[in-house]
């Protein structure tokens, strides 16, 4: 069985990829980010404000459009 956590981080992953989070302009998200992370707040109140704020970064990350091959070769 998922902790709360687990079940949490599923969620939020599989909302951003269903309401189209990612590849977003990076300031589009924020509000939606917003309304999710309180939304999950209520569904899953055993997680602690540590949680629900990697869960954020986590969500932050993840949306984040894919850096192109010559970006990464240029970074190395």
């Amino acid at each position: 069985m998922n902790s709360p956590y687990q079940e949490a981080r599923y969620e939020l992953f599989k909302q951003i990829r269903e309401c189209g989070v990612i590849g977003c302009h990076p300031e589009d998200p924020k509000e939606w980010f917003d309304d999710t992370i309180q939304y999950l707040a209520g569904r899953y109140p055993e997680l602690k404000p540590a949680e629900l704020t990697e869960l954020r970064t986590l969500g932050e990350r993840f949306a984040q459009p894919p850096k192109s091959q010559a970006q990464e070769t240029a970074a190395v």
